[in-house]
């Protein structure tokens, strides 16, 4: 499943979900493709993959959860069914992965992907959502 096109496709999408974040190398694709908690979901358009997710699947002691990631959908083609299809798709699997519960992150300002994400049942928790980053987290470990 991770072939040439299947590269080509992750590395063109991932700039179009966020500019920060780098370009990711062939092995780190397939990678991705390989690893057991992880599911590639691709979306085709006239044969041209034109969106992708990533469903997180694993075990917790209280079951199995799920989690969504890195929807993105090619800029010329949003609004026309694509991330629907994807996180249903994804959905799905996870249920009949045993996971009682899906997560997801969207940022607010990405209000098209709030609808939809609301239109098909998830609903807003009050949480904090906290981020470690390595070496810029203000602290030492030594």
């Amino acid at each position: 499943m991770c072939d040439g096109e299947v590269v080509a496709a992750v590395q063109g999408l991932v700039p179009q979900l966020s500019a920060s974040a780098a370009v990711p190398s062939a092995e780190q694709v397939a990678e991705l493709c390989e690893a057991e908690a992880t599911v590639l979901l691709l979306a085709r358009l006239d044969g041209a993959i034109v969106g992708m997710l990533v469903l997180v699947l694993f075990r917790l002691p209280t079951g199995m959860r799920a989690w969504i990631e890195d929807v993105v959908v090619e800029g010329s083609v949003r609004g026309n069914g694509v991330g629907e299809a994807l996180t249903r798709e994804a959905l799905e699997r996870a249920v009949g992965a045993g996971a009682v519960t899906v997560d997801l992150t969207s940022r607010p300002g990405r209000a098209a992907a709030v609808r939809l994400y609301e239109r098909l049942g998830f609903e807003r928790r009050e949480t904090g959502v906290y981020r470690w980053r390595g070496d810029d987290a203000g602290g030492s470990a030594g």
